[in-house]
């Protein structure tokens, strides 16, 4: 018997990444799952090497009209809502004088109120004792002290005051609201500038475990966070970031 057989779960930017780790992770242990991104062909793909029976649903957070319809596609195909991991975001980092409003508004668009709406729509279908976790980035990260990430880390930030505040109001329902927020991840990019690529080598030798995080690493944390094992854990967030303090 696995954590989430018989349950529904979807993963937000679920193509790639941590959100493909988190989706695979979830449907090993018996979830039926649907992931959610912006790009078709990155969604079918991800959903044939996941196994069978994932849905892929085609829709961008940032707009709240393709929230509506990407629950109302799988509440058709699939019922009710287990497990929701609120994942997909974008990563833009620009000096403070050289963001503009576009760029600021593109950032917080899909990772603070996509974010936002995704919980807020999801609440009249998630299951009595559903769990959510969100994809945050932990205040102890070099992130926040990096030049370039003012308005991408303020994104970020919101999501931490939006899981505490859900996690109240969704209490009564027996609904846990939690984030996690990895560190310094090894996600495959291809062709990655070589000033990039010593950035990673830096920050991996700069970690107590002086080493790179995995994006199954990170879902192991969501997989906790969203069974059992977790039931009187809500309104927290968990670093997972090798010790980084």
């Amino acid at each position: 018997m696995g954590r989430f057989d018989h349950q529904v779960a979807i993963v937000t930017g679920g193509s790639s990444g941590i959100g493909l780790a988190a989706a695979q992770r979830l449907h090993q242990e018996g979830a039926r799952v649907a992931i959610v991104g912006r790009d078709e062909r990155r969604l079918r793909h991800a959903a044939t090497a996941i196994g069978d029976g994932v849905l892929p649903v085609r829709a961008d957070v940032a707009h709240p009209e393709q929230v509506d319809t990407m629950y109302a596609t799988i509440a058709q195909a699939l019922g009710g809502i287990d497990v929701l991991f609120i994942n997909a975001g974008l990563k833009r980092f620009q000096p403070l004088e050289e963001v503009t409003e576009a760029s600021f508004d593109e950032l917080f668009g899909t990772n603070t109120k996509g974010a936002f709406f995704t919980l807020q729509k999801a609440t009249r279908h998630l299951n009595e004792g559903a769990a959510v976790v969100l994809c945050g980035l932990a205040p102890v990260e070099p992130a926040w002290r990096r030049p370039g990430t003012a308005a991408y880390t303020a994104s970020k930030a919101a999501l931490h005051a939006i899981t505490r505040t859900a996690a109240a109001e969704l209490a009564p329902r027996g609904i846990r609201v939690n984030t996690v927020s990895p560190g310094a991840i090894d996600l495959p990019t291809p062709h990655l500038p070589p000033e990039q690529a010593e950035r990673m080598r830096q920050i991996a030798a700069a970690t107590p475990m002086k080493r790179l995080g995995q994006a199954e690493e990170v879902a192991a944390v969501v997989a906790f966070l969203a069974s059992p094992d977790a039931s009187y854990i809500t309104g927290q967030d968990i670093s997972v970031n090798g010790g980084v303090f």
